[in-house]
């Protein structure tokens, strides 16, 4: 049970983090072209 937890804890965690990790970073390239990987200058 106690594993059952920290295995759901740990998949929840690496799910938010994967989705605000590309959400946020396209998010971020579509505000702001000045980015380093833009492509734009």
């Amino acid at each position: 049970m106690f594993q059952e937890i920290i295995a759901y804890l740990i998949l929840g965690i690496a799910v938010v983090y994967l989705f605000k990790k590309f959400f946020l970073k396209k998010k971020k390239k579509d505000k702001n072209c000045g980015g380093d990987d833009c492509g734009c200058h």
